[in-house]
């Protein structure tokens, strides 16, 4: 298997389903709120709700629509399948804030893999950057419940920087962030397509995340958890 070479100047990683459990707070969110509107939570619904998040946030990923559009468009799909009337943008705006986040944000934690893999940057003497396709308030908020303000280096954002991975534009900003060459960068993340595939068409190296075990069967860069994080990095 090849390794990035012992030369490598910097780390960057990715936040949803790498950091933080973006998989497990939104399906205990999702279970709550269908409870508050009187069902039960089934795997039909925990699909549904998925599906919508991907392709919206898909959408506003590649510039297709605002951030608030692809809310909104999520439960447009979601709420009739709870029984809920579809309301103006905003009572949709009021509904996904106030009956959604609300329980999103009270789900939120880390995985139990991430001091291990900082431990091993930090052992490997290499700069370490965050680079999401969130946006800045929501993300920095993930950061600060996890106790990872201020551990990760800078932290770069769709929502700021006005692009999305993959776009080849977003990896050279955070190599920059750190003063890194992308050819001596590697980066970590969970999305096989946008993390890995779009990190490497832009000149990086790239490792991915496969905790679900979900992934390319052909991908010879690969782990199941953080903790094996420090084998990419001699």
């Amino acid at each position: 298997m090849s390794r990035p070479g012992p030369r490598l100047q910097a780390v960057v990683l990715d936040l949803d389903g790498t950091l933080f459990d973006h998989r497990g707070a939104s399906r205990a969110a999702v279970d709550d709120w269908v409870r508050a509107c009187g069902r039960e939570p089934t795997p039909a619904l925990h699909a549904a709700w998925h599906d919508a998040e991907e392709r919206h946030h898909r959408a506003w990923r590649d510039g297709l629509v605002p951030h608030d559009e692809h809310r909104r468009r999520r439960l447009r799909e979601f709420l009739p399948l709870v029984g809920r009337p579809v309301g103006d943008d905003a009572v949709l705006d009021a509904q996904f804030h106030d009956e959604y986040l609300v329980r999103y944000r009270a789900h939120w934690r880390g995985f139990d893999d991430v001091e291990d893999a900082l431990t091993a940057v930090a052992a490997a003497g290499v700069s370490v950057a965050l680079l999401t396709n969130g946006v800045p308030e929501q993300q920095h908020a993930k950061l600060e419940a996890l106790g990872l303000s201020g551990r990760v280096g800078p932290v770069l954002t769709a929502g700021e920087l006005g692009l999305a991975k993959p776009r080849p534009e977003v990896f050279h900003a955070a190599c920059a962030a750190v003063g890194a060459d992308p050819a001596r960068t590697l980066h970590v993340g969970d999305d096989h397509p946008v993390d890995v595939v779009g990190a490497r068409a832009a000149g990086l190296s790239a490792v991915h995340l496969d905790r679900h075990g979900e992934g390319p069967a052909d991908e010879a860069e690969r782990m199941t958890s953080l903790r094996e994080l420090g084998v990419f990095l001699r």
